[in-house]
């Protein structure tokens, strides 16, 4: 897909966020001088092309009063793993669940569920939620803390 200037002039207005608005996308068609269905339009487009991958919210947890926020790492049976994954993965307190490939014999963990808290004891508190879910098809489990916060943004090209 190849991008026009409206194109471009959309991707450049929203890279860096939208409005907290009831009606982020009439903002950005205000902003821009087109219909906010033409924004819509527009971005499904490009999503459905591969310019996007996915549009999304990315919260400061520590801005939200989240201290605790620990990537738990799951030792879990490879032929039970997808479905423990799946579950573990609408857990409310988890905000993303994946599968990643073993490096034996060092790090022998192949499922990851990233858990924020207010404190460790509330992180604990989800980790033993999570290990009572994977039961026995869970052989060894870790808690990878952050100690900072990174400053998380995607892909930007200038206007």
């Amino acid at each position: 897909m190849k991008l026009d200037a409206t194109d471009r002039r959309l991707v450049i207005t929203t890279q860096a966020g939208l409005a907290l608005t009831p009606e982020p996308y009439r903002a950005v068609a205000e902003q821009l001088g087109i219909a906010p269905e033409e924004v819509m339009r527009r971005l499904l487009a490009m999503h459905k092309a591969g310019v996007l991958r996915r549009i999304g919210a990315v919260p400061n947890h520590y801005a939200l009063g989240y201290r605790a926020n620990g990537m738990t790492v799951w030792d879990v049976a490879d032929d039970r793993v997808d479905g423990l994954g799946e579950r573990v993965g609408q857990l409310a307190f988890v905000s993303h669940c994946y599968r990643r490939p073993r490096r034996l014999p060092d790090w022998p963990y192949n499922l990851f569920a990233m858990v924020h808290g207010h404190d460790r004891a509330e992180v604990e508190a989800y980790r033993a939620e999570i290990q009572s879910m994977l039961g026995e098809a869970c052989r060894s489990h870790d808690v990878l803390y952050s100690t900072g916060i990174l400053k998380k943004t995607g892909l930007r090209i200038g206007g």
